[in-house]
């Protein structure tokens, strides 16, 4: 099983799983453009972690001798040291990781280290590595926007009685509180959250048992090597088993919903940092300069986030794309999963994180928003439920009002300084206690309707959103 690669230094020779059944040595340019021991060694751990639990086993169904599995496991445990500590470098001509410790292993223990791959295949072996790595991926993700959750709460009780324009369609349209806000994008962050604990049942499957597609004629025990590997459940079809990368498209579907979350508060945070909004600050440690503009501040740790959000769709559709033609079970192009899966779990992590940092050093510009939603146009729909409030019908209230907007327009004068005789000229039903309605916060706390802006409905969805941080 010593392979001989062609073009190769005189003596250099590597060892791979699958050579014995060939005469003609695999060229080397073609095992260079197979090789991926330069993505799937950041399995190490789990590929190891796998190989110990398999041997385990079968040491405990005496398929191989526990003296054996023993030098076997210590020899792994010694690999994963020197991995971790730069002392042994897995190679490109290993092609890939689990060739690399396998050859390592027999280095140091000799012929023993083969035994190791009894009843397995790399089909099942790379199939329970992925799985463990988006156990623990899957952990961290949640973690990163539990902890953009709990800000979003803080950040909704900093500013719960802040008032801000509520926008549709980029225009400015009703008063609301910032708070109301920050919890719409905390309730987005908590499906985000759902959607991960979802996937995790799926991902909690061990396929270690599996072998290349149709299982082993060799007694393994597949729900003791589930147990050894803390997996909740063990796959019940072989084929499926190996064959199946449904959780890395929803995993990289799960980050792509997530930095379409972020991305839409990132362009929240770029427009209303800028000149013509200035409804925010972004602090300078999180904003860049210009190289030949002086005055310039650039929201730009926001602007990347909402650009790495491309990136993961990307990888989305790099997957998807890469499984929609294969026929059952495995095929060589499913070695191709690991570069998007890295990718988008990397992203959306980083992204996560640092969007949370930058968030923490934000403020609002809460004298300037007093000043313009106490003046400006958005208490218009205040005007109309006045009257529907009065008994007419709705789509009068709306025409009415519509006529009052264009002469408030014309006139340059703010709704809440019209005059009474003005207002009366467009309907009689106007009186005194208009301009009571005619205040932001008056705006605000008469929204009566589950769920709304009011201060006392925000004050429930800030004791909801607690209480969802501890399930």
């Amino acid at each position: 099983m010593i392979l001989k690669l062609m073009g190769s230094k005189k003596g250099t020779e590597k060892e791979l799983l699958w050579q014995s059944r060939f005469a003609e040595p695999f060229d080397r340019e073609a095992l260079l453009f197979s090789s991926s021991v330069d993505v799937d060694k950041a399995l190490y751990q789990e590929d190891i972690k796998g190989s110990i639990a398999h041997v385990t086993m079968l040491s405990e169904e005496a398929i191989i001798p526990v003296e054996e599995a023993r030098l076997i496991v210590e020899g792994l445990e010694e690999i994963e040291q020197e991995i971790t500590s730069g002392a042994f470098v897995p190679h490109w001509e290993d092609e890939d990781i689990h060739t690399a410790i396998e050859n390592r292993l027999k280095e140091k223990i000799g012929p023993i280290a083969g035994k190791m791959h009894s009843g397995r295949s790399r089909n099942d072996q790379v199939a329970t590595d992925t799985k463990l790595y988006l156990k623990g991926i899957i952990n961290e993700l949640d973690n990163a926007l539990a902890a953009l959750k709990q800000l979003l709460v803080e950040k909704a009780e900093t500013y719960r009685y802040t008032i801000i324009f509520g926008y549709t369609h980029l225009q400015r349209a009703q008063p609301v509180s910032a708070g109301h806000y920050y919890l719409s994008y905390f309730n987005m962050f908590h499906r985000d959250r759902e959607r991960l604990d979802d996937l995790l049942k799926r991902v909690d499957i061990s396929p270690l048992g599996a072998a290349a597609f149709a299982g082993s004629t060799l007694p393994l025990n597949a729900k003791r090597s589930m147990e050894l590997l803390d997996f909740g459940a063990l796959f019940e079809n072989s084929i499926d088993a190996v064959s199946d990368r449904d959780i890395i498209i929803e995993f990289i579907s799960i980050c792509s919903i997530v930095m379409m979350h972020l991305s839409r508060f990132c362009e929240d945070l770029i427009l209303w940092s800028s000149s013509e909004f200035d409804y925010l600050e972004i602090s300078d440690a999180f904003s860049t300069g210009s190289s030949i503009m002086p005055q310039k501040k650039n929201a730009d740790i926001a602007e990347l986030v909402r650009g790495k959000t491309g990136r993961v769709y990307g990888d989305l559709i790099n997957i998807l794309t890469i499984m929609k033609g294969l026929p059952l079970s495995y095929n060589r192009d499913m070695q191709e999963d690991k570069p998007p899966l890295f990718d988008a779990a990397k992203s959306t992590v980083s992204s996560v994180r640092i969007f949370t940092k930058m968030l923490a050093h934000t403020k609002l510009n809460e004298e300037r928003l007093a000043k313009l939603t106490g003046e400006d146009l958005s208490l218009a729909t205040e005007i109309a439920e006045y009257l529907v409030r009065k008994n007419l019908p709705f789509r009068d209230a709306h025409r009415i009002t519509g006529k009052i907007v264009s002469h408030a327009i014309e006139s340059a004068t703010p709704l809440p300084d019209l005059t009474l005789e003005t207002y009366r000229s467009f309907s009689k039903l106007f009186d005194n206690d208009l301009y009571d309605a005619l205040k932001p916060e008056a705006s605000i706390n008469t929204k009566l309707s589950h769920g709304s802006t009011s201060f006392a409905s925000v004050d429930m969805q800030i004791k909801a959103a607690r209480e969802k941080l501890n399930p």
